[in-house]
């Protein structure tokens, strides 16, 4: 009786603190988010489980939450069927959580990020490519292909709004057959989404906010996507063919109307799971997933099938994602992550079981650079220079001209700003005062020449970094970088802002136009509403949309059955049979409906 009092007295309020209503129990959701954290580091603990059997998950949630509140830990959420909880501890609630016999684990509730990066080629070193915005992204540069225009991409035709992803994956046919995703819920744990862009169509199912350190960002239609990662990935899925932003906003060469989605019928859902950095705690992603997973009609929601697409990782396992993940799958979602983008080990969730590890692939088959191998791969989707929506006006389009010619393939810097000069070019020379290799190295390198003018600089053994700033002392209005080898380098990540135009060329526009010196030119950096990116970020949408399209055909198929549709059908590529790069090959949406 005194146990049975405690329990009517405290369920309310531990449910609360759970997130869970008192009539539904068992269904974990999320915390509140609140703009402050409180005292504490986070932790993951996971119970016995079985050591409550004897209880119901109500009962257990309260004995376990009694448990954290006993040690002087504070509960921050708390998932009952899988007996475990987030939590925030001192070093002394930590000991003494730890030596609870109720307890099997205490684990640092980890921080995950986006895989995805904008192309291009980073400042770690003038010559290679090192660290994305995003998940550690290398780009089509370090592969030594330049990265293509919208209407040649490989062993991949595109038109209109077909990107070379649509094309590998034979979107057009499976749209001619009305195989679309409908009545599929395809859920994204991302950095948000921009629900204005026309390529939704304002068709957005679902949004929530699962970042607990924010405030006001709980609209799809307000400010969130800082990061614009979760809007590419969206737009991968779920972009409405006709539904373009027009001229202003279009890449050169892309389609009026944008570009069209691998999977438009579906239900679209947008899990916040990752804040502005594109990182995020485990147990905000743990949240979102289980949200993802409500809208299943066996758990109240609405959806008879659920993917849940998760462009997202980090390199060590947790056993409460593991938990979440194998108890998410046994509801019946079907859950797709990126393998990562180190080109080492697969990451996690990608890694645990019930999970589908998703690799990358370019345009010729070939695995990406960047994509992560291993055993835990299963499939494969178009990855590199992937075309995609970004929030209104937040992407980049640069274009430049010189000596009469209007150059192809111009990528720009993620921190220069957007303008447009028009001015005398000037070679930047070597920083000893001739041309030389016009490589403009030395932190103190300056040419009186390029005040007011475009700086020529050639890519060299020094930073693009050092590069632009010596530019921008020196009093450049505009700099132009072109490569030192065959091909062109897309976008330049810089470490500082600068308030100059800066883009890049290939190796033959640059010197030519250093041939044609003295003569004039154009570099302009504009707004955009698409983007290319790189990563097994971007695959994974791919694979996830695929997935969405086929169950939708075969809606009879459990989330097994469909794996094992996906894998039995996929093009194999690589090693006969399934291998560590490419999993069990490409995915092939209309082989797995139709065996062709």
């Amino acid at each position: 009786m005194k146990y049975r009092t405690l329990f009517a007295a405290t369920l309310a309020l531990t449910l609360a603190a759970c997130g869970q209503q008192a009539s539904t129990p068992t269904a974990p959701t999320a915390s509140t988010p609140t703009a402050t954290a409180p005292a504490g580091e986070a932790y993951l603990v996971g119970f016995k489980e079985g050591a409550l059997s004897t209880q119901s998950l109500s009962e257990q949630a309260v004995m376990q939450a009694q448990a954290i509140s006993a040690a002087g830990g504070i509960l921050t959420s708390q998932w009952a069927d899988i007996s475990a909880a987030a939590v925030r501890l001192t070093p002394e609630a930590l000991a003494k959580l730890k030596a609870n016999p109720l307890v099997e684990y205490v684990e640092a509730d980890l921080q995950r990020q986006a895989m995805g990066t904008r192309s291009g080629i980073s400042d770690s070193d003038g010559d290679k490519t090192g660290t994305g915005s995003w998940g550690h992204g290398a780009s089509l540069s370090s592969q030594g292909l330049s990265p293509q225009g919208i209407g040649a991409q490989g062993l991949y035709a595109t038109s209109g709004e077909t990107t070379w992803g649509d094309s590998a994956l034979r979107v057009p046919q499976l749209r001619a057959a009305n195989y679309t995703g409908a009545g599929v819920a395809v859920c994204v744990t991302d950095t948000g989404i921009d629900g204005n862009h026309p390529e939704f169509a304002g068709k957005l199912r679902g949004f929530k906010n699962f970042v607990t350190t924010e405030t006001n960002r709980s609209s799809a239609y307000q400010l969130n996507d800082v990061s614009h990662h979760g809007t590419h990935v969206s737009g991968t899925i779920f972009a409405q063919y006709g539904a373009g932003t027009g001229a202003a906003g279009l890449q050169p060469g892309e389609d009026v109307n944008g570009v069209g989605g691998v999977a438009t019928g579906v239900n679209l859902y947008m899990a916040r799971v990752l804040g502005d950095d594109g990182k995020g705690a485990s147990s905000g992603i743990i949240n979102g997933v289980n949200w993802c997973v409500s809208q299943l009609k066996s758990q109240g929601g609405t959806e008879a099938k659920v993917v849940v697409s998760m462009s997202l990782g980090g390199g060590s396992a947790s056993q409460t994602e593991q938990r979440a993940y194998t108890a998410a799958y046994n509801k019946g979602a079907l859950i797709i992550a990126a393998t990562g983008n180190d080109g080492a080990a697969v990451s996690y969730p990608a890694a645990y079981t019930n999970v589908v590890g998703v690799g990358a692939i370019d345009e010729n088959n070939a695995k990406a650079s960047f994509s992560n191998f291993g055993t835990q791969v299963d499939l494969v989707g178009p990855g590199v220079h992937v075309l995609s929506s970004v929030p209104l006006g937040q992407g980049t389009r640069a274009s430049a001209s010189g000596g009469g010619v209007t150059f192809a393939d111009v990528g720009s810097a993620d921190k220069g700003a957007k303008s447009v000069f028009t001015g005398n070019v000037v070679a930047a020379g070597d920083g000893t005062g001739t041309a030389g290799a016009n490589q403009f190295c030395g932190t103190s390198t300056r040419n009186a020449a390029l005040s007011g003018n475009i700086a020529l600089i050639s890519r060299g053994t020094c930073t693009f970094e050092e590069k632009v700033a010596n530019a921008s002392a020196s009093g450049a209005k505009a700099v132009i970088i072109y490569n030192n080898a065959a091909g062109a380098l897309g976008g330049l990540s810089l470490t500082n802002t600068y308030a100059i135009p800066v883009v890049s060329i290939s190796q033959s526009d640059g010197q030519g136009l250093l041939a044609k010196l003295p003569t004039t030119g154009t570099v302009a950096v504009e707004s955009a509403d698409y983007e290319y990116f790189d990563g097994t970020s971007m695959a994974t949408p791919h694979v996830s949309a695929a997935a969405a399209v086929v169950w939708a055909a075969k809606p009879t198929l459990t989330n097994t059955q469909l794996l094992n549709l996906l894998t039995s059908t996929a093009t194999d590529l690589g090693t006969t049979g399934k291998d560590n790069n490419f999993g069990y090959g490409l995915v092939n949406p209309l082989k797995a409906i139709t065996g062709n």
